[in-house]
Order: structure tokens, then C-alpha cells, then sequence
């Protein structure tokens, strides 16, 4: 096991897995730069080639390393994980968010002092993913004034939250905790699938001392009805391994079907709820055959 005593400062990687948000990168990159304690390494696994202004990410202080992957959430982050080496943590963080400057160095402060925590994840200033988005200058905004608490908290949760997520290496190796490829494309369900797999290890926790805004950008991801049908498809199959508990199934198989019927009688613009409906009805229709399969939203659109 890596070294982590006091005298040693911990050994930390970011991993941030992307697809068509070039230049949302490059601004999270940017504000990753300006961390008071940088990572020990960059890792960032692209969709495809051009995902990446890779003359930029070679700038930084701490060049951005490239990493291959099959396309897919799931597929990339472990491709991530295969290159990461021997870290003491590893920080997984959405291409569209965006850490305040003390991020890592809370996140060393926090594992050091808590030897039972094996992973956290922290307090959103704001979170644009149930809203048209957040714009760079509003999150900078935000981040500027921002003012952390003297006294940080530190409280159990079940689940992580997948745009900012930290676990200690080791015992995800030993555990041989991995992202579940059978969550394509986006991985909806991907951080509690992730989550369930650590639980039995060692305290997860939410913490308030690691902030930022997650922009919620809406470039790069499914179509409403890959989307709706992974909305039901994911759901059943991470309930079915056991790593998420069947009263917080039930709400998000029965939430999202309702909020999107619902969202089909005031359109919103920004939501395909038409799109993400006929997903749910496509994944129920699956359920009943006996049919229902996280991997058919590849031959949706």
C-alpha cells in the first residue's frame, strides 16, 4: 500500500472521462490549474480524438495525460483506472465541473484525518443539470464568492454524487471495484452502481469542505430516448446486483416516468421529455417481455 503518513503528502489523480464538450473542458482544465494543491497526475479518456484541445491540456502545470478507452461513461473511466498507477486517491470529476481552488486540497486534508472514509463526494454551489445549464462567467461568479465554513461537516450518505467523486485506490483494487459496463453511453446510475460496490468497505461520506459548481452542460449527451430508456433500464439492472436499495428504485421508476408525462404537457425546450417518455415506455415493454437490457439504448435513437 502506498505511503501515507504525515510527512508524505498523499499521492492524488484526477480522472475526468469526455465526449463533445471541447471547450467546457478546456475551462474545467483551466480552473483545475488553478487548484492550491494540484493533483499528482491529469488523466483524461475522450469519446474521440478531437474531445481534447491537447496543446492546452499539455500546458498546464501539471500536464493532462491521454488515456484510451472504448466509447461510454462506464468504459472510460475504467480505462482510467488501468492507467492510474498506484494513487493514494483518485477524484472523478464530470468535463463540466468546476472544483474551487481548495477542492484537492480538502480532499487530502479530509482523507488524511479520516482513515475510515474510503469515499466522498461534495457541496454543489449549484448544480445546472435540472436547468438549461450554467454559464461560465455565472460559475465563476459563484466560486469567487464563495465562502467555505470555518468548521467543516462531515455526514454518512449511501450514494455519491457522479460529477465529483473521490476513493482511496487501494481498496478499490483490493475490492475490485470497477464501473459497470453494462451502464452505456452516459451510465446513468453509474455513481450509485459505484457507490453500492464500496459500501460494505469503509464510511462513504458528503462533505461540505470540497465545493464547486457542476455546470450541467447539455452538449454531449444521449438522445431523450436512450436517455428515458436508461432512465428504467439502469435502474432495474443496478437493483438487481444489489447496489441500489428498492424504496430509492421504486421513486426513480415511478419520478421519471410522472415528471416526464408531466413535462410533456408544458415543454420545456430544453428536456426532450416527449423523447425521454417513449424511452420509459420502450424499457417497461422491455420489462414485461422479460427483455429489458441496458445495452439496447445503442440501437435507439
Amino acid at each position: 500500500m502506498t505511503d501515507t503518513s504525515p510527512t508524505k503528502p498523499m499521492n492524488i489523480v484526477v480522472g475526468i472521462a469526455t465526449s463533445g464538450r471541447r471547450e467546457v473542458l478546456r475551462d474545467t482544465l483551466a480552473q483545475i490549474d488553478r487548484q492550491q494543491r494540484r493533483p499528482d497526475r491529469i488523466l483524461i479518456c475522450p469519446a474521440a480524438g478531437d474531445d481534447v484541445d491537447w496543446d492546452h491540456a499539455a500546458g498546464l502545470a501539471v500536464p493532462a495525460e491521454r488515456v484510451t478507452g472504448p466509447k461510454g461513461l462506464t468504459a472510460q473511466r475504467n480505462a482510467i483506472l488501468d492507467a492510474a498507477g498506484k494513487p493514494d486517491l483518485i477524484v472523478f470529476l464530470d468535463d463540466d465541473y468546476l472544483p474551487a481552488v481548495h477542492f484537492l486540497a480538502e480532499t487530502e486534508r479530509l482523507f488524511r484525518e479520516n482513515p475510515d472514509v474510503v469515499a466522498a463526494t461534495g457541496h454543489l454551489l449549484a448544480d445546472g443539470i435540472r436547468g438549461p445549464g450554467i454559464g461560465l462567467p455565472e460559475a465563476q461568479a459563484l466560486l469567487s464568492a464563495d465562502r467555505a465554513p470555518e468548521q467543516s461537516g462531515v455526514m454518512p450518505i449511501d450514494n455519491l454524487y457522479g460529477c465529483n467523486m473521490v476513493a482511496r485506490f487501494a481498496v478499490m483494487m483490493r475490492a475490485g471495484v470497477r464501473f459497470d459496463e453494462n451502464l452505456p453511453l452516459y451510465g446513468w446510475h453509474e455513481d450509485i452502481d459505484f457507490s453500492g460496490q464500496l459500501r460494505s468497505h469503509g464510511r462513504i461520506v458528503f462533505t461540505d469542505a470540497l465545493r464547486g459548481v457542476h455546470r450541467g452542460v447539455k452538449r454531449g449527451r444521449t438522445s431523450g430516448v436512450q436517455f428515458g430508456y436508461s432512465q428504467i433500464a439502469n435502474t432495474v439492472h443496478v437493483v438487481r446486483k444489489g447496489t441500489m436499495r428498492w424504496p430509492r428504485a421504486l421513486r426513480f421508476g415511478i419520478g421519471n416516468p410522472v415528471a416526464n408525462a408531466l413535462g410533456c404537457l408544458r415543454p420545456q425546450g430544453i428536456v426532450d421529455r416527449r423523447g425521454r417518455l417513449k424511452g420509459n415506455l420502450l424499457a417497461l415493454w422491455d420489462l414485461l417481455r422479460g427483455r429489458l437490457d441496458p445495452q439496447r439504448i445503442l440501437s435507439l435513437r
